[in-house]
């Protein structure tokens, strides 16, 4: 018998948590060392960010990577 391995999707609250900092995304970009595209794919969900990129953007913030990204599984 095998085990099914489930999809995981990455969700991100990024959106919320820069509009509760009054931070636009460029700010945010420049001061984390990535382009305003990334944070637009970022936050559209096109693009999971690295784990040193998730981990500069929760330091930026002062917070972990839960607040601003958690898992959700799948339905197969």
């Amino acid at each position: 018998m095998t085990k099914s391995i489930k999809q995981l999707k990455i969700t991100t609250r990024l959106h919320v948590i820069r509009a509760e900092y009054r931070i636009t995304q460029e700010q945010l970009a420049k001061e984390i060392g990535v382009t305003r595209a990334t944070i637009v794919a970022i936050e559209g969900g096109g693009y999971n960010p690295s784990l040193e990129l998730a981990f500069r953007i929760a330091r930026y913030f002062k917070t972990d990577i839960h607040t601003i990204f958690f898992v959700e599984e799948e339905k197969e």
